[in-house]
Parts: structure tokens; C-alpha cells; sequence
């Protein structure tokens, strides 16, 4: 068989890429991907002698550039390809419309048009918006309210239309918050660690009591590949980790494993604009499907720390130039707020 995997040089992208081809010896990878600033080819650098992986450069809101990557024919589409910071959707709507929205309709076209078996659009939990109390099932209303998660909440709404329209063979999953090897360090798991490592402090956002759930992109990837091989067509599927933290318990979390002082390395910000309080999803349709996340949160952790530790020479490059740039634009005039 053979897939095509759009933007598989990103985080979970590549991981995902990488789950394929370690576990499914009759799956050959098309990759393609603009290769923005979180676009690594670093992630996947090991990979490009392998004869089932092929990299093609291009955007998904280019129809010539997927027509390409498509080639004579594709088995699956597994969209990972999307603008997904929430900061930097706040800093720069207009990206994270062509990329989660034109995109998306550019690929499901092509589904359309060249009969391809299966689509899989990647999401998140943010497109349920702020959640009180409770947990999200997939039925439920979706109220994003940052322009990131409205962007992807848009490319739902397209994939499923395409399969009440037309009937293509669409699926979604929406994962929450992801952790482990390869995130680009302006997420919050990353950017902790690194600014630990060098023994610099870390912003966190308000009184840091907003709650996410969190998943290893390990179990995060098996979760999206077994909806792709059994999920049924036009069917959501939630993917969390069962894990619910404040940011400041995981801020606690990654001050210690890195052996510094919450006194001396936290410092309280003026929060996101619009920042939801709580999110929370409910897993029961992913595990009623025979998939269930494996890596204890702990665990997890304390492996993600050590693999940044460890893998200084991948992200210290990331953390200059363009990134200085951003983290000054994002954080510099942010004021320190009293605790």
C-alpha cells in the first residue's frame, strides 16, 4: 500500500511516519510538506534512505503540489499538515485559515476527484472549546475561541460535509494536549525543559490553574493509525491520555525533573487573550474501537525530559534566529504578575 502523510515533518507527523514504517512492512510513506518553521527535516533525517519513504516539498492549499505527491494513486491520506500554535494564531490569523481550512478542502478534492479509499483529518480537543465541567463526547457542540481552534474546527466541518455530501470516506480524530521527541519548542512541554536545561526561567500563563489533558505522542499516534485501519467512515473519535493537569502542576513536574526552583524559575505572566480555562474529552468510542493510551503520564514525562536532555544538537538550533524573534514578540512585553 501507499499513503500519503502531509505534514509529516512536524511533531506527531513524524512520529507518526515513523510508527508506520517500524510496524507495517506493506506500507509505503509519501510525505508531504511546506517544511515552515516547524516544519523539521531533522525528525525524519535517519528515514530518508528507507526505499518506503519519499519526501515531496509542497503545500496542501496547492493543488498542483498534491496532485504530485499523489502521483499514480494513494491507498489513505492521513492529515497532520496545520498551523497549530495558539499563540501564533493569535499573531497571525490569516496563516492558520489558508492551512487548516483551504488546505484541508484542496486535499478532500482530491479524495473526491481520484477516488482515494480513506481520509484521516487530524484535529484536537480545542475545537470543543472551554469545558466546565464534565468531558467532551464527539457529539458535541463545537465552540472554539481562539483562531486556531476555530481554523480546525472549520476543516471538520468540511471533512464531515464532504462525507454527508458526497459520501467520502472520511475520518476524524481530535486529540488532546501532546507530549514527547520531536515537539517544536514553543509548546509549552518543550519550551519548559529547554529554558530549564539552560537554567533559564519559565512563563507561565496567569495563575497557571488551566486545565489540559495530556497524552504521549506514542499512544497519540496508535490511537490515529488504528482509527485509520478500523474507524467507520464518517465517524469522530476522541483521543486523550486520561491525564488532567494544571499547567502549574506540570510546570512542578518538569522544575524538579530538571533540578531547578519553582521560587527562582517560574514566572507568572499576564495570561493569553481568550485562554480556555478547562478542556476534557471522553475516550469511550476510541477504546469501545479496541484502542486504549499505554504510557503512564509519569513515565512519560520523565522519558520526554530525558530525550531533550539528551538531544540537545535537534533543538538548540531551533531556538535561534526566528524563534528569538517569536519568543521576544510573545513573551518580552508580557508583565510579571504577583502570586
Amino acid at each position: 500500500m501507499r499513503w500519503l502523510v502531509t505534514g509529516g515533518l512536524g511533531f506527531i507527523g513524524s512520529n507518526f511516519v515513523r510508527l508506520v514504517l517500524r510496524e507495517l512492512p506493506d506500507v509505503c510513506v509519501v510525505n508531504l510538506d511546506a517544511m515552515t518553521y516547524a516544519g523539521n527535516p531533522a525528525n525524519l533525517r535517519d528515514l530518508e534512505s528507507d526505499p518506503r519513504y519519499a519526501f515531496v516539498r509542497g503545500d496542501i492549499a496547492d493543488a498542483d503540489a498534491v496532485r504530485e505527491a499523489i502521483g499514480s494513486g494513494v491507498d489513505a491520506i492521513v492529515n497532520f499538515a496545520a498551523e497549530t500554535h495558539v499563540d501564533r494564531s493569535i499573531l497571525d490569523p490569516e496563516a492558520f485559515l489558508r492551512t487548516d481550512i483551504l488546505g484541508t478542502h484542496v486535499l478532500l478534492e482530491a479524495v473526491r476527484e481520484r477516488g482515494i479509499p480513506r481520509f484521516l483529518q487530524v484535529s484536537t480537543d480545542e475545537v470543543y472549546g472551554d469545558v466546565a465541567v464534565g468531558a467532551s463526547r464527539e457529539d458535541a457542540p463545537l465552540r472554539p475561541r481562539s483562531p486556531y481552534s476555530a481554523s480546525k474546527a472549520g476543516g471538520d466541518m468540511q471533512t464531515l460535509a464532504y462525507f454527508a455530501t458526497y459520501r467520502a470516506p472520511v475520518l476524524v480524530t481530535r486529540g488532546s494536549n501532546t507530549y514527547g521527541p520531536y515537539q517544536y519548542p514553543e509548546k509549552l512541554i518543550p519550551l519548559f525543559v529547554t529554558n530549564l536545561i539552560d537554567d533559564e526561567p519559565v512563563p507561565v500563563y496567569g495563575d497557571g490553574l488551566q486545565v489540559r489533558d495530556w497524552i504521549h505522542v506514542e499512544d497519540h499516534v496508535r490511537g490515529i493509525l488504528h482509527v485509520l485501519q478500523r474507524g467507520a467512515i464518517g465517524e469522530v473519535y476522541n483521543l486523550g491520555g486520561g491525564n488532567p493537569r494544571t499547567n502549574l502542576e506540570i510546570t512542578e513536574v518538569l522544575v524538579e525533573g530538571c533540578g531547578r526552583s519553582m521560587a527562582t524559575h517560574v514566572r507568572h505572566v499576564t495570561d493569553r487573550a481568550g485562554h480556555d480555562r478547562r478542556y476534557a474529552i471522553d475516550t469511550a468510542k476510541a477504546r469501545a474501537l479496541g484502542w486504549s493510551p499505554r504510557i503512564a503520564f509519569a513515565d512519560g514525562l520523565r522519558a520526554t525530559i530525558a530525550w531533550y536532555r539528551h538531544h540537545e544538537s535537534w533543538w538548540r538550533p531551533l531556538k535561534s534566529g526566528d524563534f528569538l524573534e517569536y519568543y521576544k514578540r510573545q513573551y518580552g512585553s508580557r508583565t510579571e504578575i504577583a502570586r
